[in-house]
């Protein structure tokens, strides 16, 4: 997959870029990453990226003209129909969904937003799709780029030592993931689960699967809305709700 990321701290991305599972994509050449600074498509010897907003207000908004440039610098490189997504609070929410909509795209450009927000008329004439990663307001849309990177790129072919692990997550059938453990076997008084002990792979999946429904029930039960549940998960959820009444 390639990303055209504009940004005017493209410096943000190279912790990303060089460690971990993100690390491990672009190395191996499974992502490829361009860099599009604003600043580099301005005119004036300042490199003026940002003005005062018309209608008065506190803060800067950041103008057409450089982030135009540096869009369509992006788009002559990237692969024909890759959208141009701007990171923003007023975007629609990115969830897991959207990584798997996206997962098949040849490119991505990754518009990030600076100051108090964007000319309108940039996001009219270029912008695809917005999207917010959560109900909050940063200083910038570097840190929701790498939250999207990250999140798509982990699902890509050759990108996790185990690519099982991408199959196996939380938010794929719309459930929190289930509690992990590992060594030691004894902590003070604490036990690992029997079933994960047992050597039974059908009581530890069910046991898995168990936690993970209760795990969303109790902390994000809108997920479960709408969702079709199998005589198995049926079953499970009866004993859920059973042991909170005996609670």
């Amino acid at each position: 997959m390639w990303l055209g990321i504009v940004t005017l701290f493209p410096d943000m991305f190279e912790a990303l870029t060089r460690e971990g599972v993100f690390g491990r994509a672009v190395a191996s050449g499974v992502v490829n990453i361009d860099f599009y600074n604003p600043r580099d498509y301005t005119t004036d010897r300042h490199r003026t990226v940002d003005d005062r907003p018309y209608g008065g207000g506190a803060g800067m908004v950041m103008k057409v003209e450089p982030l135009q440039g540096a869009v369509m610098a992006a788009k002559a490189r990237a692969p024909a129909g890759t959208p141009v997504i701007l990171l923003s609070p007023q975007g629609q929410a990115f969830s897991q969904a959207e990584v798997s909509s996206h997962l098949d795209s040849a490119g991505l450009i990754l518009v990030c937003g600076r100051y108090e927000g964007v000319d309108e008329r940039f996001v009219r004439r270029w912008v695809d799709l917005e999207w917010s990663v959560g109900d909050y307001v940063l200083s910038g849309g570097e840190l929701p780029a790498m939250v999207v990177m990250d999140a798509i790129a982990r699902h890509l072919p050759g990108t996790l030592g185990n690519q099982l692990s991408a199959l196996d997550e939380s938010y794929l059938d719309a459930t929190l993931d289930y509690p992990h453990y590992t060594r030691p076997e004894t902590l003070g008084s604490e036990k690992i689960p029997p079933q994960l002990l047992s050597g039974d792979h059908g009581a530890v999946a069910r046991y898995r699967r168990r936690e993970a429904l209760k795990r969303t029930l109790n902390r994000r039960p809108e997920l479960l809305t709408g969702m079709t549940f199998g005589a198995q998960d049926r079953e499970l959820l009866l004993e859920i709700f059973a042991d909170r009444q005996l609670d």
